[in-house]
């Protein structure tokens, strides 16, 4: 599950991951209502909840907080970005975060990509028919980079594990490792 936290306008991708293969499941937004800060931020405790309760992800990615213009904007930001993990946690649902150049170089393949390419790639990826709304898209390229950064490090241990990648010149952390190959035990994976 990717999460595009806002105070106003929330957006959540879920996609299924089985091996390489990526599916979308279920994409959207919650709109909070035009009210006081804690109405919203209940609003997007209870509509994650409920997505989380229907859909049960095993995995949830989330864009790092990155200092906006205006203080305000960056702090209920954070507000809702915070709100959106606590749900989460609350599950035991581990949590990912990305910066938003991580998640524009992983599915773009360049970190000032533009929203529109993000909503390009978003679509090819994931076979979808249409566009979706800019928030549900990004959410969606959130779950997107962790699947995407999950199967690199799946490709990888499975590179030391036969050795290919030790040399003399090459020190791999093993200790590092060990925490991938924790976190890459599963089969399939809702995102």
């Amino acid at each position: 599950m990717g999460i595009d936290p806002g105070s106003r306008i929330t957006g959540y991708g879920i996609i299924d991951v089985t091996k390489n293969k990526t599916c979308w499941v279920n994409s959207g937004c919650i709109r909070t209502p035009d009210e006081a800060l804690p109405i919203r931020l209940k609003s997007i405790f209870r509509g994650l909840s409920e997505i989380i309760a229907e859909y049960q992800p095993t995995e949830m990615a989330i864009e790092k907080v990155f200092m906006h213009r205006n203080p305000d904007s960056a702090l209920k930001l954070g507000q809702a970005r915070g709100t959106a993990i606590c749900v989460v946690a609350n599950q035991d649902i581990p949590v990912h975060e990305y910066t938003p150049r991580e998640i524009k170089q992983a599915i773009v393949g360049k970190g000032n990509a533009t929203k529109v390419q993000m909503q390009h790639m978003v679509r090819v990826l994931l076979g979808l028919d249409k566009f979706p709304q800019e928030d549900a898209a990004d959410a969606l390229a959130i779950a997107l980079c962790r699947a995407h950064l999950r199967v690199s490090l799946q490709n990888f241990e499975q590179a030391v594990s036969n050795q290919t990648l030790v040399s003399s010149k090459n020190k791999i952390d093993l200790k590092a490792m060990n925490v991938f190959k924790r976190s890459a035990r599963k089969r399939r994976t809702r995102l």
